[in-house]
C-alpha cells in the first residue's frame, strides 16, 4: 500500500492550466497517481497508509527560490523555517558571484570576510570542503530543503587572479575556464556573477564570454547581478543579453529590478528589450522579489577602486583620512559604481544588521537618522560603522518603484526569487515572506496575476530554467516536492517592522514526499539534498 494520499485537493499543477479537484497519491518520494474528481465520479478512491484531507486547500508544486543566500544557513540552521514555511522546496544558491566553492585556504578566508554580511562569519561552520562537488556532498548529508548551486565567478576570479583590478592573463583565463568546467562536471547548474562586487566586477566582457562558453557547453545558464541597477541599468541589461548571445549561453537575470529615481516608470523599456531578444531567439529568464527596497551590504556601496585588493585593503583605505574623503566624494557627489552610478541618499540606507552586538543601536535606523542623533555628517557615521564592524553591516536600500515591480512580475519569463539575506537583527522581509506575499498580496488582494499563472511562475518556469525533468509540476512520476496552502488566507507574516514572522495559510510542505511542514509547524525532517545539473 502506498504511503500517502492527499484527498480532495484543488490541484494547481504548475502548468498555468485551470485547477482541478483530485486525490494525489505519493509513495517513495514521488507522485505515483492522480485521480481527478474521484468523489464526484463515484469511482473507487485510492488508499494509502496515511490519508490527508485537503478540502479547501490548493495543492501545488513546491516553490523554487531562484535567488537565495542560504549557502551557510542550510548548514547552520537545520530548522530553516524561513524558507520551508514559505513552501520553498528548492533554493538556488551560489549567487551574485561570491560563495564558498571552489576555494583554497586563502580564498576561503577572503570570501568569508567579504560576504559576512550575507551569511555571517562562518565561525560556527566546519568548512570541510574546497571544491563544488565536495560542497554539494556536504549538502547531501541532509538539509531542510533542496539546493542547486551556481559557480560564483567572483570567487573563481579571486582564486585564479586575486582581488586586483586588471585583465586576466591567458594562463589565468585558462585556469578560470578549468575551474568552471570542473564545477559544472561536479553538478553546478550554471554560473553567477556580481558585477558590482569585487573581484567579479573587474572582469571585462571578453573574459565573461569565455567563461559563459564553458557553462553553455554543459547546458548550464549564466545568472549575472549585472553592472548597474541604477543610472546605467538598461545598458547593463543590454550588455548581458549581447554577451550571452555571443557565448551561446542561456541567460537568467538576477533580481531584475529597475531602481532609483532615474528608473521610475521605465520597466516597459526593459521588457521591450527582453521581448526583442526573445523574438530573435535568445534564451532568457529572470527573477524578482515582490517588494520595492533592495538589500545588500553597506560596503557594497563603495566605489570599486576602494575595494580593490580585498577586504583588508578596504579597511585600510577607510582608515586613511585622505582616501576616505575621496570615497565620500565618489559616493555623495559623483555616484559610485557600487551605488549603481547614482549619488547616495543616506536617508534611503537603513542598517538592517551588524556583526558586533555592541553596535545594535544602528539597526532599524537610516544612516541619516543615526547621523542626526550623533550630530555628525552621515558619511562620518557610515565610515565609522564600517570600520567598527569590519565591513559587516547589512542594509535595506529604499529606492524601488511599485509600478516597475508589478510590470516585471507579469512577464512571461518571470520567476520568483527572494534574494533573502537571513543575517542581521532586522533583515529584509523578503527572506521570510516572498512566496506567500506573491500569493496573498499580488494574487488574492491585487489580482496582478491569476493563481494558476503565479504558481507557474514560482514552480515550472524555474524548473525549466534549471532543466529539471521531474520537478515543477504535479504530474505522475514527478518528485513529490509539494505545497498545500489556503488561497483565502495565505499571506506573508513578515513586515519591515517585524521581518522574522513566519507566513500564514501554508499548513503542509513536502520535500521528496516527506513532511517538512505539518499542521503549520516545522518537523524534524532533513529531506533536502543537493540537486545537481542534469546532463545536456
Amino acid at each position: 500500500m502506498e504511503e500517502l494520499v492527499i484527498r480532495d485537493a484543488d490541484v494547481v499543477d504548475g502548468s498555468g492550466a485551470d485547477s482541478y479537484r483530485a486525490d494525489v497519491v505519493v509513495d517513495g518520494g514521488r507522485i505515483v497517481s492522480i485521480v481527478k474528481e474521484a468523489a464526484a465520479a463515484g469511482c473507487q478512491r485510492p488508499k494509502a497508509r496515511r490519508e490527508l484531507d485537503a478540502e479547501g486547500l490548493v495543492l501545488s508544486p513546491g516553490f523554487v527560490d531562484m535567488h537565495a543566500h542560504s549557502d551557510l544557513a542550510l548548514l547552520r540552521d537545520p530548522d530553516h523555517s524561513a524558507k520551508a514555511a514559505q513552501g520553498v522546496t528548492l533554493e538556488v544558491i551560489g549567487q551574485d558571484g561570491l560563495s564558498y566553492a571552489p576555494v583554497d585556504d586563502r580564498t576561503l578566508g577572503e570570501v568569508r570576510r567579504a560576504i559576512a554580511g550575507w551569511n555571517g562569519s562562518g565561525d560556527d561552520i566546519d568548512f570541510d570542503w574546497r571544491t563544488v562537488g565536495e560542497y554539494l556532498d556536504r549538502l547531501d548529508r541532509g538539509i531542510a530543503v533542496n539546493a542547486a548551486y551556481l559557480i560564483p565567478q567572483g570567487t573563481v576570479r579571486a582564486l585564479a587572479v586575486g582581488w586586483e583590478d586588471r585583465e586576466a592573463t591567458p594562463r589565468e583565463l585558462d585556469r578560470m575556464r578549468q575551474l568552471v568546467a570542473e564545477g559544472m562536471e561536479q553538478g553546478a547548474v550554471g554560473m553567477s556573477s556580481g558585477l558590482t562586487y569585487t573581484p567579479g566586477m573587474y572582469a571585462q566582457d571578453a573574459e565573461l564570454t569565455e567563461l559563459c562558453r564553458v557553462v553553455a557547453s554543459y547546458g548550464g545558464y549564466y545568472c549575472p547581478h549585472h553592472r548597474s541597477y541604477g543610472a546605467g541599468a538598461l545598458e547593463a541589461y543590454r550588455e548581458m543579453v549581447a554577451l550571452t548571445r555571443e557565448a551561446g549561453c542561456s541567460l537568467h537575470l538576477a533580481h531584475a529590478t529597475m531602481n532609483f529615481g532615474v528608473n521610475k516608470g521605465r520597466a516597459p523599456e526593459l521588457l521591450a528589450l527582453l521581448d526583442e531578444a526573445l523574438a530573435a531567439g535568445a534564451d532568457i529568464s529572470l527573477d524578482t522579489y515582490p517588494y520595492t527596497p533592495g538589500c545588500t551590504t553597506l560596503a557594497a556601496m563603495l566605489p570599486s577602486w576602494a575595494s580593490e585588493g580585498g577586504p583588508e585593503r578596504v579597511v585600510e583605505r577607510l582608515a586613511d583620512d585622505g582616501t576616505a574623503e575621496r570615497i565620500r566624494h565618489d559616493l555623495e557627489v559623483i555616484g559610485s559604481d557600487g551605488c549603481h552610478g547614482v549619488p547616495i541618499e543616506w536617508d534611503t540606507i537603513e542598517i538592517s544588521g551588524v556583526g558586533d552586538p555592541a553596535l545594535a543601536d544602528y539597526v532599524g535606523r537610516t544612516v541619516q537618522e543615526s547621523a542626526d542623533v550623533r550630530g555628525e555628517a552621515p558619511w562620518v557615521t557610515a565610515r565609522g560603522l564600517l570600520l567598527a564592524d569590519r565591513l559587516a553591516p547589512t542594509i535595506l536600500q529604499h529606492v524601488g518603484h511599485e509600478e516597475n515591480v508589478r510590470a516585471i512580475m507579469r512577464h512571461r519569463v518571470h520567476t520568483g526569487g527572494s534574494d533573502g539575506i537571513l543575517q542581521g537583527a532586522k533583515p529584509h522581509p523578503r527572506a521570510y515572506g516572498t512566496f506567500p506575499h506573491y500569493l496573498g498580496h499580488y494574487v488574492r488582494e491585487l489580482g496582478v496575476l491569476s493563481l494558476e499563472e503565479c504558481v507557474a511562475h514560482l514552480t515550472s518556469r524555474a524548473a525549466a530554467r534549471l532543466r529539471l525533468p521531474d520537478r515543477g509540476l504535479v504530474r505522475e512520476g514527478y518528485v513529490a516536492d509539494l505545497v498545500l496552502f489556503d488561497p483565502a488566507t495565505v499571506a506573508a507574516g513578515s513586515s519591515f517592522a517585524e521581518p522574522r514572522v513566519l507566513p500564514t495559510g501554508i499548513p503542509y510542505v513536502l520535500v521528496g514526499g516527506r513532511f517538512v511542514i505539518e499542521d503549520g509547524r516545522r518537523t524534524d525532517a532533513l529531506a533536502g539534498r543537493a540537486v545537481r545539473r542534469t546532463p545536456a
